[in-house]
């Protein structure tokens, strides 16, 4: 099972440059979303793994974290290194953080 992480540790690894893919739907995404998120939607992400770094710790977020953990598990199985973030962006909006309503990321 891939690791859980915060979203007080999402925040600070944002604030270092991390890579963090947001796999909740197109209207899910365009409401808000952590800043500098990535967006592939969970159906997608086996199609789309040549967009993920190599090397890097990839952070993984949803709603509430149930997806994102979906998620995490098979990139982990794929070698890849990641995190998903527990509570999701329901709790960084909830928690007052920073939310991002650029579609084009």
């Amino acid at each position: 099972m891939a690791n859980e992480v915060t979203i007080d540790e999402l925040e600070g690894a944002i604030s270092n440059g991390a890579f963090v893919v947001d796999v909740r739907e197109d209207h899910e995404f365009e409401a808000g979303h952590v800043p500098q998120a990535h967006h592939i939607p969970l159906s997608t992400v086996p199609d789309n793994t040549e967009l993920l770094p190599q090397g890097e710790t990839i952070w993984i977020i949803c709603q509430g974290g149930v997806r994102s953990m979906k998620a995490a598990e098979y990139l982990e199985a794929q070698g890849f290194d990641v995190v998903s973030v527990a509570g999701g962006t329901g709790s960084w909006i909830s928690a007052g953080k920073e939310v991002s309503l650029d579609p084009s990321l």
